[in-house]
């Protein structure tokens, strides 16, 4: 009898060691403030809809989440190129990126948006696409980094180069920097800047439908994880969307 309970303690402790290592090491990410999706909560913890699918995703694959310390946008990209960090949140599926990334299975999608002042709207209103932004020489708020599109892609250089561009790190610094006329247009996460807009009860509006949608996946870094990491992720990212448990997430946030 003895000898029975003792095996049964040493499958345990292999079932409990084997969960906890499921992937090849801990991935490591860092905070940043993009709300609703990541950000720090009034006691400074991450919070957000992105941190909790990322961790009810860990949490079924028996993997380690370390969520570190909160980094610009350009230095995150930075470190996870270099390996320093393992996993970036919501990230679109690029040629680009999949020289140096790997990608989970969607777990949500995002939309991008075009926005201007109430006050502006009737202006604005006919605008969809970013050839008109040049054509019209309007100017427009957009993120520092990152992927927004085709449309965006194909004329950044040239927005760049009429210096109708001004770039902007988070939600909170685009919304301030819109109410305070710094540009016409502002381009961005349809979400966060709703959010953000609506904390800082500034009348802003949506031009038109979402100027892009995409599905967003985990990303990690191909220093630093291997192939088996993705599948083992994928695998919990199905499970989980067949009970309903990441739908359950989404709804929460309205999403």
């Amino acid at each position: 009898m003895k000898n029975g309970v003792i095996g049964g303690l040493c499958v345990m402790a292999l079932l409990l060691s084997t969960s906890a290592t499921a992937c090849s090491r801990p991935m490591r990410m860092a905070i940043e403030q993009w709300p609703p999706y990541i950000y720090s909560d009034a006691k400074g913890q991450p919070a957000g809809v992105d941190i909790e699918l990322a961790r009810a995703i860990f949490a079924e694959a028996g993997c380690s989440l370390q969520i570190g310390l909160e980094l610009p946008r350009k230095r995150r990209i930075d470190q996870f190129m270099k390996g320093e960090i393992d996993l970036m949140l919501a990230a679109s599926d690029t040629p680009e990126r999949q020289a140096f990334s790997r990608f989970s299975s969607a777990y949500r999608t995002e939309s991008i948006s075009l926005f201007t002042l109430n006050s502006k709207l009737d202006k604005y209103r006919e605008i969809s696409e970013f050839g008109t932004v040049l054509q019209q020489k309007i100017t427009l708020l957009a993120p520092n980094a990152g992927w927004y599109g085709d449309d965006y892609k194909k004329h950044y250089f040239w927005l760049n180069e009429a210096r109708l561009l001004s770039p902007y790190e988070t939600s909170t610094q685009a919304i301030k920097m819109l109410s305070g006329n710094r540009a016409e247009l502002l381009m961005g996460d349809t979400g966060a800047l709703i959010y953000e807009a609506k904390l800082q009860s500034v009348p802003l509006e949506q031009i038109g439908k979402p100027i892009h949608s995409d599905k967003v996946s985990l990303m990690l870094s191909k220093k630093t994880t291997t192939e088996k990491d993705v599948q083992i992720l994928n695998a919990a990212i199905e499970r989980l969307e067949k009970n309903g448990a990441l739908k359950k997430i989404r709804a929460a946030y309205g999403l």
